[in-house]
């Protein structure tokens, strides 16, 4: 009986997860990362959904500035240089939230 509910709550689980489009792991919840910072004109532009260690972690590495100016597609965040540490970390873990505060960039 405990195993059928166990079972039932994986499944349930694994379809309510999303994918993160930065790390590419399965998550529970994702949010709209602007490619283009709103406060740099991307207010209307692409958008992708990102876990929110993602989240927070290109906030954190990457000046608004910085993302507006070279790093306006997922794939180019994927090659970013000061994300490269953080994304061979979080690719291990389970992680789906962290604290981070913002450096003074």
């Amino acid at each position: 009986m405990r195993q059928a509910a166990a079972e039932a709550t994986a499944r349930a689980q694994r379809a309510t997860a999303t994918t993160c489009s930065l790390c590419e792991r399965e998550v529970q919840h994702t949010s709209r990362h602007h490619l283009v910072p709103r406060e740099e004109g991307g207010r209307y532009g692409d958008t992708v959904d990102l876990c929110q260690p993602c989240h927070s972690s290109v906030h954190r590495f990457l000046t608004n500035k910085e993302l507006a100016q070279h790093y306006q597609t997922v794939e180019a965040l994927r090659t970013a240089e000061e994300l490269q540490d953080y994304l061979r970390w979080i690719r291990k873990n389970k992680v789906e939230k962290i604290r981070n505060r913002r450096g003074s960039n």
